[in-house]
């Protein structure tokens, strides 16, 4: 484990991803790209592919098709939250994304970087948390070992590369606090999906 200088972040130098593992999310790639990427209506269908490949996913929770996930056993997807068209996931190390929480259109979550003054550019990463009701816009990118606090948002094309205060709006690269956010929980409408409150 080495820590980040100047940022106190702690990161995995060399992570071990073995022939297992490479299989596995060849595998994976392959069974996403045939069985769930033309799957827009089947929100059932595509969880439980993510499942069965390791990731823990909530009830309500929306993936979109052509969302690319690197690998499901290091995704965690609370309750209703959503990863929007051609998101890319990075979960070299764990991502958690708590309960309606929103990745939008073509943002990216990364967890992984490269120690730019090791002598072989080692890889190393880092795990990322986006808090509850945190909204992670278009275009946006959130780098390893950031936390983004509960409703939080990070505006377009934003770059995050220390944390987010919950219930704070950001934008810029790097990422600038612009206003807070007023504060809210859903609890009186019952969620059936992403998108559809429960009928009563």
């Amino acid at each position: 484990m080495n820590v980040s200088v100047g940022t106190g972040r702690v990161f995995e130098s060399e992570p071990r991803f073995g022939w297992r593992h490479r299989v596995l999310r060849l595998v994976w790639g392959l069974v996403w790209s045939l069985l769930a990427s033309w799957t827009q209506p089947f929100h059932g269908w595509r969880r439980f592919l993510l499942r069965l490949f390791g990731a823990k996913v909530g009830k309500g929770v929306y993936v979109a098709p052509s969302a690319r996930i690197w690998y499901p056993g290091n995704l965690v997807l609370e309750d209703f939250a959503a990863i929007a068209d051609h998101a890319d996931i990075y979960c070299m190390a764990r991502i958690t994304i708590g309960k309606y929480a929103v990745v939008s259109k073509r943002a990216h979550i990364c967890t992984g970087t490269h120690d730019i003054n090791g002598e072989f550019f080692q890889l190393m990463t880092s795990p990322v948390t986006i808090g509850d009701y945190a909204w992670i816009t278009a275009d946006a990118f959130v780098g390893p070992g950031v936390t983004v606090g509960d409703g939080a948002v990070l505006g377009t094309h934003g770059v995050a590369v220390k944390d987010l205060k919950p219930w704070t709006v950001y934008a810029g690269n790097p990422a600038r606090e612009i206003k807070e956010r007023r504060k809210f929980e859903r609890t009186d409408v019952p969620m059936r999906g992403w998108r559809e409150p429960v009928e009563r």
